[in-house]
């Protein structure tokens, strides 16, 4: 995660795809990016890709798409071609032993995470998510502990 988050250190924003039980996921790794890497960074429902994120997509605009094996994933793969085709650039987790399948042409990064249960899988999926939100902060000189601008009931006990 760490080489990820240098090759994303310069970046603007951050798209974050998730659908069924990972669309918490997704809303869930785009807050902890925007938290404490002060990056604008958006978790979005897959399914409604075509109401407004497809018109951002371009060979600039990092997007994760959480494409683990569970009962999303066919739609998933539907979104990873939908956003290969308009030159994406696609950052996809899947479940170890999936990459040559969702990544198309060996045209995006992979990140494989172990596969359990569907319901448990958002709570693996999660951690590269916290990690590459940890090693962008550390990269981009935040503080990690003390986040900017949050309520002060967020940040103290």
């Amino acid at each position: 995660m760490k080489d990820l988050a240098n090759l994303l250190i310069a970046e603007q924003s951050l798209l974050v795809f998730g659908r069924g039980y990972n669309y918490a996921t997704a809303l869930e790794g785009a807050l902890k990016v925007k938290e404490v890497a002060l990056m604008h960074s958006e978790g979005i429902l897959a399914g409604e890709m075509k109401h407004g994120p497809l018109a951002l997509v371009d060979e600039n605009l990092p997007i994760v798409v959480i494409a683990t094996r569970d009962v999303c994933f066919s739609k998933q793969q539907s979104v990873i071609q939908q956003l290969h085709a308009r030159r994406g650039r696609l950052i996809v987790m899947c479940s170890e032993g999936d990459a040559a399948s969702v990544c198309p042409g060996e045209s995006c990064r992979v990140i494989e995470v172990p596969q359990v249960e569907d319901c448990l899988q958002p709570v693996i999926n999660v951690v590269p998510l916290q990690l590459l939100a940890y090693h962008l902060t550390v990269l981009r000189g935040f503080n990690v502990d003390q986040p900017r601008n949050l309520a002060k009931s967020v940040t103290t006990q």
